[in-house]
């Protein structure tokens, strides 16, 4: 059997296709996709959750971001497959590698399925331009992978009003609202998460994110579910039914928007649908472009959700600390490894009743492990974690009350001078973040500074953003708003209700990397002759490893942040640990 590269070659031939691309995407843009749509993977071999393969006749590439680099080309050796760094210098991005390489009259294909619809259309003018054509309609992985696992059909279910915060009645009428407002008669909505949190509605059909796979039009007049209705229990089709929510089947999605008509005005995002969506809209139906209005709704937490959210941090927070109690006084004795420590945390985590699942694979990095930014053990790559340097422990959990994210960076053992300085550094930066005060319609590109500054003061910095949003029981990666002082598209300023993650880093290839993240809740700080004023409340309550900590590289204010935030911790998780693991919590959390 021919390996799925050259597999992909015949058929790229037999179809009279040049250059084919494989982006990681599924049929609703989401971020992790199910195994059904790991069409990257399965030809490449990398298993990163970000990535994407171009394959010509005599050549391909890889692109993948700087979180990837180390584990890209760990999983690509051996393989003609070169590994295109994005960002670096040098490195073209895919737009310019297929404008100096495709070359008259011939083919660039992909499956529109899987790739958005602004970026069909660029495609379709960068051929244009070149005197090339286009084939978005073959997927030529489908046509080579003999055991292609089916979609997922996981049980959908409701999630509570008491979790939710607010019904699915009233988040239908009120996007309904904006819908007319703005003079529109239908929405096509392809995201997981937006439809998910429109109809209060979970499932399981993607890794780590609890939606069901679906496609939703909503109408001034009603709202048409598409998805599998075997995975619909009674209940819940009776619910939905209740609330105006008609289900059809997911595979008449696109035949009911081939049926639309000039006089409905459409509303989309076509950063969101798929290329083949948007050719299935007949030509003369008019379209609209524009965010969808679940996205900014979504964004910013209903007062039920952010008093939930809190709750679940907490509970996050005791297992947290019940584990650094653990890596601490009884690992050190025991043959711990990173699988077998990742097997501990969940075990915690799971002690709590309104647990619900990881919010993605855990990072449990040892040694120069943590310098691969998103690595996850396996059972190939998995190591003893030791007594010495750097674990590095990236983990988050789904709970009924909310979505967790949080990253510790333990020392095993004693540490190099070095080690400690940059540990503060990060530390420093973390700190700083949670601290700013800002006007309010500032985005976060203007706030990236605040934790990157300690670290470019040692001439240091890291290859990833600093905060992305967090949904609540749906994905931990939720846009708009991100922390990144290179913003790529519009920014969106960060808004009172919005949680979004603090993480500055800094990794050494082949020798350790450091991450410290806590979740942020934008909150009023003040309103004053100048103008509203914002800051943020830190969620996330676990402590940071003192024992990496050079006391003498904190300033005054620091010193006096990470001890107020030491004492709020101890007062939060204490009470519901152990005499001696509280103890323990006690000198853990002292003050500097």
């Amino acid at each position: 059997m021919a390996h799925p590269l050259q597999a992909l070659r015949d058929a790229m031939a037999e179809y009279h296709i040049d250059a084919y691309l494989i982006p990681t995407a599924d049929f609703h843009g989401s971020e992790y996709v199910g195994a059904h749509f790991a069409c990257r993977e399965y030809v490449s071999g990398f298993t990163g959750s970000a990535g994407t393969l171009l394959v010509f006749a005599n050549w391909a590439g890889l692109w993948t971001d700087g979180r990837y680099f180390l584990q890209a080309e760990e999983e690509l050796k051996g393989s003609e497959i070169r590994l295109m760094k994005q960002g670096q210098p040098g490195v073209p991005t895919i737009d310019a590698f297929l404008r100096a390489s495709l070359q008259p009259g011939q083919t660039l294909g992909f499956d529109g399925r899987c790739v958005d619809a602004r970026a069909g259309r660029r495609y379709h003018r960068l051929t244009r331009q070149l005197g090339a054509k286009l084939n978005h309609q073959v997927d030529l992985v489908g046509e080579i992978w003999a055991q292609r696992p089916p979609l997922s059909a996981q049980p959908a279910w409701l999630l509570e009003e008491t979790y939710a915060g607010v019904s699915r009645r009233e988040k239908l009428e009120q996007i309904r609202s904006a819908l007319v407002a703005e003079g529109q008669d239908v929405l096509l909505l392809t995201t997981l998460e937006d439809i998910a949190w429109l109809l209060n509605l979970r499932g399981g059909d993607l890794p780590n994110t609890p939606v069901v796979l679906a496609n939703l039009v909503l109408t001034r007049e009603g709202c048409t579910l598409f998805a599998n209705p075997a995975v619909f229990p009674g209940q819940v089709i009776d619910a939905l039914e209740a609330d105006g929510v008609v289900l059809r089947p997911y595979d008449g999605f696109y035949g009911h928007v081939g049926r639309l008509t000039p006089d409905q005005h459409v509303q989309l995002d076509t950063r969101r649908v798929s290329t083949s969506l948007l050719t299935a809209i007949p030509s003369e139906v008019p379209v609209t472009d524009r965010p969808n209005p679940t996205e900014s709704r979504k964004a910013v937490k209903n007062p039920r959700e952010i008093e939930n959210t809190r709750q679940a941090h907490l509970a996050d927070g005791i297992a947290l600390t019940r584990f650094l109690y653990w890596l601490k006084t009884q690992a050190p004795h025991q043959a711990v490894t990173e699988l077998s420590a990742a097997a501990k945390l969940e075990d915690l985590r799971r002690e709590h009743p309104l647990y619900l699942q990881p919010s993605f694979d855990p990072i449990l990095a040892a040694g120069d492990h943590s310098a691969i930014v998103h690595y996850s053990p396996t059972p190939a790559s998995d190591r003893p974690i030791g007594t010495e340097g750097f674990l590095l422990a990236d983990t988050g959990g789904h709970y009924y009350t909310g979505t967790t994210d949080c990253t510790r960076t333990y020392a095993l053992g004693p540490l190099t001078q070095e080690q400690k300085t940059h540990y503060t550094a990060v530390l420093r930066g973390n700190l700083a973040l949670s601290q700013v005060t800002f006007p309010a319609g500032c985005p976060g590109s203007s706030l990236d500074l605040a934790a990157r500054q300690p670290l470019w003061e040692l001439g240091l910095d890291f290859n990833h953003g600093t905060g992305h949003g967090v949904g609540h029981l749906l994905s931990v990666h939720e846009g708009p708003q991100r922390i990144h002082w290179q913003p790529t598209g519009p920014q969106t300023p960060l808004a009172p209700g919005m949680i979004t993650s603090d993480e500055p880093g800094l990794y050494f290839d082949g020798a350790y990397g450091i991450r410290l993240e806590n979740l942020l809740l934008c909150v009023e700080k003040a309103s004053t002759p100048f103008g509203r004023f914002l800051g943020f409340e830190t969620l996330t309550l676990t402590p940071f490893d003192l024992d990496a900590v050079c006391p003498e590289q904190l300033s005054c204010q620091e010193r006096t942040w990470l001890n107020d935030y030491h004492a709020r911790v101890y007062q939060a998780i204490a009470p519901h640990l152990p005499s001696q693991e509280a103890a323990w919590l006690q000198t853990a959390t002292r003050p500097l």
